[in-house]
């Protein structure tokens, strides 16, 4: 058994099929499945079932797996060891982030970490409902829960503040609730409801049992345009919405206090171009946490 034969069945694991994970390791898709092939003879065990439509793992290829992921570990560590003494950080990071925090945030700061580190290439992609970062979606991930399995590495990275947000066009024209029993008179703005990833973002009853979003929209910043453009009232983060001259705090009394994990697998742990993107993103929260309430 080798690692370059352990690294192809990783990537296969990861992606669910063959012809992706020759694509992912720049292989041709017939050596690759050689490669696969050889790997169980020499274990002498199926570690997929494959069909047309991928590759699943069996019971012994999941328990491999886990096996697998230990010697990527300790080979990414030894990688990371040997090369302690160059100096300039290179590689590509990935970073899946909710949208709000994603685009309206970290997008227009991400020029610094690349300034800091030229050989660094930056990629970031918003976290859909189902993310996996043992399949390698991202390296690091910025997420509301603190995911609770798997291999990985979470850390609290800032506490945020949301409240009620509307127009000051909407304001002039219905008039401004005095409390929340006076929301139901209002175009309410909220998340499709169906669509939540996570209870956490079920915003609106934390505010109102009566909640009754006319406006349904699956993005934070795609409610805050809604509310921008006077559609009703919107739970908004107050990271986006304090600093918007078209924007009105709604009885701003009312306050849902949130928190953004930074999430990272384990064996990401040695490569340090990702430790530095890690560092960037801590040290940035940290000048700016303020205006994250």
């Amino acid at each position: 058994m080798n690692w370059d034969d352990i690294r192809i069945f990783l990537s296969i694991a990861r992606t669910g099929q063959i012809l992706a994970a020759a694509r992912r390791l720049s292989l041709n898709h017939a050596t690759v499945a050689r490669r696969l092939t050889a790997l169980e003879e020499s274990i002498g065990t199926r570690l997929f079932d494959r069909s047309t439509s991928g590759c699943v793992l069996t019971d012994a290829g999941n328990r491999f797996f886990e096996r697998a992921e230990r010697i990527e570990a300790e080979a990414l560590a030894a990688e990371a060891d040997t090369g302690g003494d160059t100096p300039n950080i290179q590689g590509t990071v990935r970073i899946g982030a909710p949208d709000g925090f994603g685009v309206a945030y970290l997008a227009p700061r991400l020029g610094k970490l690349t300034e800091k580190h030229p050989g660094l290439t930056v990629q970031l992609v918003p976290v859909p409902r189902s993310f996996s970062l043992s399949r390698r979606e991202a390296d690091i991930a910025v997420t509301i829960d603190r995911p609770d399995t798997g291999r990985l590495v979470a850390g609290k990275l800032v506490d945020y503040a949301l409240g009620l947000y509307a127009s000051k066009a909407y304001l002039a024209t219905r008039g401004e609730p005095r409390s929340t029993s006076d929301l139901s008179a209002h175009d309410l703005i909220g998340y499709v409801e169906d669509l939540l990833y996570t209870p956490s973002l079920n915003y609106g009853s934390e505010f109102s049992k009566d909640w009754n979003a006319r406006f349904e929209i699956a993005s934070a910043l795609g409610q805050t345009e809604a509310v921008r453009g006077g559609a009703g009232i919107g739970i908004l983060h107050d990271f986006i919405a304090r600093g918007d001259p078209d924007l009105t705090p709604v009885l701003p009394e009312l306050k849902l206090r949130r928190a953004y994990w930074m999430v990272t697998h384990e064996s990401s742990r040695p490569l340090r171009h990702v430790a530095a993107a890690q560092k960037f993103l801590r040290d940035q929260v940290a000048c700016d946490r303020s205006i994250f309430g």
